[in-house]
C-alpha cells in the first residue's frame, strides 16, 4: 500500500473534522451565546439544541478523526450540517449586505456535506480505529 492510500484518509478525516471539532469545543466555551443565537433563529429549547450541537460536533468530529464508526459519525455531521446550512445560513432571506456571508457559509456547509457523504460511502480508510483497514 502506497503511503497516500494509507496516510490519506487519516489526513482527510481529519482535515473535514477539525472544522467541527473546534466549533464544538468554542460551543462549550461560548454556551451561552450558543443558546441564545439558536433562540435568535427561533428554534425551540435552545438549551437542548446547543447541547445536541456539541454532541454532534464535538464528539463526531473526533469519531471521524480517530475513524471509529467513522461512517455513523459522519453521517451525524451530514444532517447536522444540512440543517445548520439550512436554518442558519439562509441567505436568500438576508438583507442585501448579508447575504453574500451567508451565502458564502451555506456553499461552505454544502461542500462539506459531499467530504462526510465520501466517509458515509467509503467508510474511514486507512489507519482506522475500527480496523477498516484490514479487510
Amino acid at each position: 500500500m502506497n503511503a497516500l492510500n494509507r496516510f490519506g484518509p487519516l489526513v482527510a478525516r481529519t482535515l473535514i473534522a477539525l472544522i467541527f471539532v473546534f466549533s464544538g469545543f468554542g460551543k462549550i466555551t461560548g454556551f451561552e451565546g450558543t443558546m441564545a443565537y439558536i433562540a435568535s433563529k427561533g428554534l425551540p429549547l435552545p438549551e437542548l439544541a446547543a447541547i445536541g450541537a456539541i454532541i454532534v460536533e464535538l464528539g463526531g468530529g473526533i469519531l471521524l478523526i480517530l475513524g471509529w464508526k467513522a461512517r455513523w459519525a459522519a453521517a451525524a455531521i451530514l444532517v447536522f450540517t444540512a440543517l445548520a446550512a439550512f436554518l442558519f445560513h439562509n441567505f436568500w432571506a438576508m438583507p442585501p449586505e448579508q447575504a453574500q456571508s451567508q451565502m458564502i457559509h451555506f456553499m461552505k456547509n454544502i461542500s462539506m456535506m459531499g467530504g462526510l457523504l465520501f466517509v458515509v460511502i467509503h467508510g474511514s480508510g486507512a489507519l482506522s480505529a475500527d480496523g477498516s483497514d484490514r479487510k
